[in-house]
């Protein structure tokens, strides 16, 4: 048999070649949105026989259908949030207070994203991993029923190992106390941190992992880049940082990456618990029931505060949640579009409406 398989492995590979490679050419051309995409992905395959095919298996299909948990709008009314249906802002309040295009933009919101747009809110910038470690774990430690945190990376290092010893605390104070790691981000330390916050007695679970070298190979395009953290149902934490001690000044001095973070009260909280504890279920995480992970009623009252909402996305359905956002954001700009990101990899159509828009004389600054 070996020398069978030695004289015409040559035709066997041709034959394995076409008979994979044929069908997810097809299925890129036929599935993909993108033209770019769709082109990227058949040259994978075709220039890379089999291998290419079994990149794109893994990598390339979206076989993500995640159920909506029941954390609807009317399921949270439902489970006694009556509290959050006030704050909601109407289109012909939009109207009044602000016009026409920021309502059109609004009405964009309300059909693209799950969240609404709330009033209520507040707001508070945190600038550097020093300003934003010291908010959170101030909050964590001051914690009373609940800590829900969810990120990409935690690095065992010394930043993590604060954020381990303010959650193992926590929960020796009787706080209830989850955490949710990317299966990737989590061995971006080896060891991984997972296991010291689990000796520490903080239950903790990694999203979409544990199958084969940490990945469930099929859906390994889904990871949780989110960074989330909800304290007793009335603080959230979100913005652009992981934890790790690359963010600190404090430990890496002049070379400390920078980003930006966010302090959140008031209505948005009650959206951010409810997509952390979506992803927390989704990796087989208990139900996080009871009096302890009460959402509270916000501070401020309905029409006061800032207007905010949350626009979740990912390779689920959520997909291009974000993508149709900023396109009706930069349809209705009329003085300037300011952007800043260390990921600038824009499609066609994003092109397009910033060319426009600087056509119709806004002013654009970019920032990479």
């Amino acid at each position: 048999m070996f020398e069978t398989l030695s004289a015409y492995w040559p035709h066997i590979f041709v034959a394995l070649s076409i008979a994979l490679g044929v069908p997810a050419a097809i299925h890129a051309t036929m599935t993909k949105e993108e033209v770019r995409a769709a082109i990227g992905w058949v040259g994978v395959i075709v220039l890379s026989p089999v291998v290419g095919a079994l990149i794109y298996a893994v990598g390339g299909v979206n076989r993500i259908r995640r159920k909506t948990l029941n954390l609807s709008r009317e399921g949270l009314l439902a489970a006694g949030w009556h509290h959050m249906a006030e704050y909601d802002v109407s289109n012909e309040h939009m109207k009044v207070a602000y016009g026409g295009a920021l309502a059109a933009m609004q009405r964009v919101g309300d059909a693209v994203a799950r969240c609404r747009l709330t009033s209520g809110n507040r707001i508070e910038l945190l600038s550097t991993g020093d300003e934003a470690y010291a908010a959170m774990l101030a909050a964590i430690n001051g914690a009373e029923r609940s800590i829900l945190l969810e990120t990409y990376i935690f690095d065992r290092d010394r930043a993590g190992k604060r954020f381990v010893a303010a959650l193992s605390a926590a929960v020796a104070r009787g706080v209830e106390v989850r955490v949710l790691i990317d299966a990737v981000g989590a061995r971006y330390s080896i060891p991984s941190i997972v296991s010291e916050l689990r000796r520490a007695s903080v239950p903790t679970d990694v999203f979409n992992g544990n199958i084969v070298m940490g990945l469930r190979l099929p859906y390994a395009n889904l990871r949780t880049h989110r960074k989330i953290i909800i304290v007793d149902g009335t603080v959230a934490f979100t913005g652009g940082l992981n934890i790790r001690a690359g963010f600190c000044a404090e430990f890496s001095g002049e070379a400390a990456s920078l980003d930006t973070h966010f302090r959140l009260t008031g209505p948005v909280v009650s959206d951010l618990f409810r997509i952390a504890y979506e992803d927390w279920r989704f990796s087989g995480g208990d139900d996080l029931a009871g009096e302890a992970w009460q959402i509270t009623a916000p501070a401020d009252a309905p029409g006061s505060g800032m207007l905010a909402r949350v626009v979740p996305s990912g390779p689920d359905k959520n997909l291009e949640s974000n993508q149709r956002m900023l396109m009706g954001a930069l349809s209705i700009a009329r003085k300037h579009i300011r952007i800043m990101s260390p990921y600038f990899l824009p499609d066609r159509e994003l092109i397009s409406a910033i060319v426009t828009a600087a056509r119709r004389g806004v002013e654009i600054d970019i920032v990479v």
